[in-house]
């Protein structure tokens, strides 16, 4: 399987920036507009819509049409782990349906002062069967500008 990482520092409180990562507007305000992402529902662990915040065993239904043109793809990601306590939080969450055999994304978050240094790590495989495998180091040719601009979306709104 391969790995995916990314890390950036951000000029904004630990508490401030792990809140907006723990809500969905996080993602939709992080997801680049040529990912075409549209958010379809959101499920608490405990059933309830829309939740405030995506704990352990949320489910997040989305629609993505890269360019708005390429097929329109299906992708349910469910946050498996969260620790929210301690000097540094952290979430990972899988995919549960979509386009990837593998997709497991986790989410760390440290403080440094009046700083946070925020970490992405994607453990994933590529769609394909043994050649998706074998291509699946070359991912990261297409995961590098969403993550970048992720990381400068961050530092815009939060920083």
């Amino acid at each position: 399987m391969a790995v995916y990482k990314r890390r950036v520092r951000v000029a904004a409180p630990l508490d401030e920036v792990w809140e907006f990562h723990s809500r969905i507007e996080g993602l939709e305000a992080l997801t680049p507009e040529w990912m075409g992402l549209t958010v379809e529902g959101v499920r608490g662990p405990d059933g309830e819509e829309d939740p405030d915040v995506l704990d352990t065993g949320t489910e997040i239904r989305m629609a993505m049409q890269p360019l708005g043109v390429a097929p329109k793809q299906q992708w349910t990601s469910v946050i498996v782990e969260r620790e929210a306590d301690g000097e540094s939080p952290w979430f990972r969450d899988e995919m549960a349906g979509g386009p990837f055999p593998k997709w497991v994304h986790t989410h760390e978050f440290y403080g440094d002062g009046d700083e946070t240094i925020v970490s992405d790590t994607v453990e994933y495989e590529l769609p394909g069967g043994e050649l998706g495998r074998a291509m699946s180091p070359f991912g990261r040719v297409g995961f590098e500008p969403m993550f970048r601009y992720r990381h400068e979306k961050t530092k815009e709104l939060l920083g």
